[in-house]
């Protein structure tokens, strides 16, 4: 572990991975001295004043194996027609049906949040859904659109560029600037993903059917 000075109130940590930003995050947040812990891939951000934080750092024993938070469980309800199911399916040697069986068996738990207001990074969910970002990006990814990327699940909160592979769409509010917070989805939560209900699905397949305007027009466009 390395502690960096970053700015005039706080320290930054550089850890090994995830795993061990999970535990430092989990073993300090809660403590006097900080007055926020931020995490991010293999960092945990500390605020408060640098010499408590280091004086606390000093003390504080080598976190071990992290434990369950107690965060907030979300189900999640997803339509699975996403344009890289398929694609997932062949990079997986699952089928299709297989892969969303995945995707809904294993609970994720929310690690830490970037790229965009209310973007969650995912962890913990079946180990054969590791798969690469997409070789080109999208230009515009669909907001709620439910993506996996390496070892992460998320769901995009906003339309917005992506290279996540898409296995489908949530209606769920990631990101509301009048709620209280604002982001649906904290570090330490757990997130369960479900298949919408058969009629949802039924109506997925008849656009598929039918790929009529007005269908079109009520998609989107979101295979293109």
């Amino acid at each position: 572990m390395r502690v960096l000075s970053c700015g005039e109130d706080a320290v930054l940590l550089e850890v090994a991975d995830l795993d061990a930003a999970l535990a430092w995050h989990a073993a300090v947040v809660n403590r006097p001295e900080v007055d926020e812990a931020i995490l991010g891939a293999r960092t945990v951000l500390l605020r408060g004043h640098p010499g408590r934080l280091r004086a606390l750092l000093h003390r504080t024993p080598e976190p071990g194996p992290r434990q369950a938070s107690g965060g907030r469980e979300h189900v999640l309800e997803v339509r699975y027609d996403g344009p890289d199911l398929d694609e997932v399916a062949r990079l997986t040697g699952l089928s299709p049906d297989e892969v969303v069986r995945a995707h809904t068996a294993t609970p994720w738990t929310v690690a830490f949040a970037g790229f965009a207001p209310g973007f969650a990074y995912l962890v913990d969910g079946d180990p054969r859904l590791r798969v690469p970002r997409r070789g080109t990006p999208r230009p515009s990814v669909p907001a709620g659109s439910v993506g996996l990327a390496d070892t992460f699940s998320g769901v995009y909160p906003r339309s917005s560029p992506g290279g996540w592979q898409l296995l489908g769409t949530t209606d769920a509010v990631l990101f509301d600037v009048d709620h209280d917070p604002p982001a649906l989805l904290a570090p330490g939560d757990t997130v369960r993903f479900t298949p919408a209900p058969l009629a949802d699905r039924d109506d997925v397949a008849l656009d598929r059917a039918d790929p009529g305007p007005h269908r079109h027009d009520q998609r989107g466009g979101e295979g293109s």
